[in-house]
């Protein structure tokens, strides 16, 4: 009786040809060419632009890189970054502070009441994590919102909201055309 686990020796020389195949064709082939001369390439394109002049007159040119060679700093990049796209990093109490203040505006944004209450709910347990883990910076003063009245305050706005709505759709909608046998003569 045959083991039926047991590999049989024709299909491993198959697969082992198979591979050897493969191999030989991938090192043969256009883009493991590009790959290999890439670098010649790059090189090539560099050449080509500076013989058309295109890296003439770049802004910058002759003066020296600003703050190069004052110090090491590994983290220069990131806090260029910072710089650049002007991130502000809070200490938590503050960032729960602001958040606080622009809660209100946030919920307006939101169309369903569960997506409202959720978003309340999410920022009273992370007001209620940070007060009970050591923080940093200045002191947390922000409290817990009380879910139910911040929702009501929600649907007063939403509700007004949707008058103003309403009425600048009225007032903006031509009359409606009367009917040929609703005409007076």
């Amino acid at each position: 009786m045959r083991d039926e686990q047991a590999p049989r020796p024709h299909s491993e020389i198959q697969r082992a040809r198979d591979e050897q195949e493969r191999r030989k064709r991938s090192r043969e082939s256009a883009s493991s060419a590009r790959i290999a001369f890439q670098h010649q390439w790059v090189d090539e394109q560099i050449r080509v632009a500076m013989a058309n002049g295109e890296f003439d007159d770049l802004p910058g040119a002759g003066k020296p890189i600003k703050d190069l060679g004052t110090e090491h700093d590994p983290d220069w990049w990131i806090k260029r970054l910072v710089e650049r796209e002007r991130i502000a990093v809070l200490p938590p109490s503050l960032a729960l502070r602001k958040e606080d203040a622009e809660l209100d505006d946030r919920l307006d944004a939101i169309a369903f009441e569960g997506d409202a209450r959720r978003e309340v709910e999410d920022f009273n347990e992370r007001v209620i994590r940070a007060r009970y883990s050591l923080a940093e910076g200045p002191p947390l003063v922000t409290m817990p919102r009380d879910v139910e009245e911040t929702l009501a305050g929600w649907r007063e706005r939403r509700a007004a909201r949707l008058e103003r709505q309403k009425a600048a759709l009225a007032a903006s909608a031509p009359p409606p055309r009367r009917r040929w046998w609703q005409r007076r003569r």
